[in-house]
C-alpha cells in the first residue's frame, strides 16, 4: 500500500474520490467491524465528544478510528499484526500518522476483551493530555 509521504507534503489527505478502492474498503471495513471494534465503537466512541470516525480514510491509509479534532488515530490490532511483514506494514502506516502530526494509540483485541475499561479510560486521559475534555452526547445520534 502506500508508504511514509513526506514532511509537510501538501495533499497529505487525499482526495477521497480519486481512490475509489479505498472507499470501498473503507466502507466494507465499517460494514463488517470485528468483535473488538464494534464493542469499542458502540460502547466507547460512538457518542464521544471530540468525534470520532470509523474506518477513516488519511492518504493511502484506513485508521480503524480517527479523531480530526484531537488528531489521533486508534487502532486495534488482532494476531494478523504480529507476523513480521504486518509489523513492518503498521510501522510504516504509523510514522506516516506522525508526519501528520497524528498521535496513534494501538490496543490489542485481548485488551479490549480483557481491560475494556483501561483501554478507554487511557483514550480518554489522552484526550484530556491533548487539552480536550472528553465526554459523552446522545443528542446528534
Amino acid at each position: 500500500m502506500g508508504e511514509v509521504a513526506p514532511k509537510g507534503s501538501e495533499g497529505a489527505f487525499m482526495d477521497k474520490r480519486r481512490n475509489h478502492e479505498l472507499v470501498s474498503n473503507a466502507r466494507n471495513l465499517r460494514k463488517e467491524m470485528t468483535k473488538e471494534e464494534r464493542h469499542l465503537w458502540y460502547d466507547c466512541l460512538r457518542f464521544c465528544r471530540p468525534r470520532f470516525r470509523r474506518q477513516e480514510i488519511i492518504g493511502n491509509y484506513i485508521a480503524d478510528f480517527y479523531c480530526s479534532q484531537a488528531k489521533l488515530v486508534v487502532e486495534l490490532d488482532g494476531s494478523q499484526h504480529y507476523n513480521p511483514e504486518e509489523m513492518a506494514y503498521d510501522e510504516r502506516r504509523t510514522a506516516y500518522f506522525h508526519c501528520l502530526g497524528i498521535t496513534v494509540m494501538r490496543f490489542t483485541n485481548e485488551e479490549i476483551q480483557k481491560e475494556f475499561d483501561a483501554v478507554c479510560q487511557r483514550l480518554w486521559n489522552c484526550l484530556a493530555d491533548g487539552g480536550y475534555h472528553p465526554s459523552v452526547s446522545f443528542a446528534d445520534s
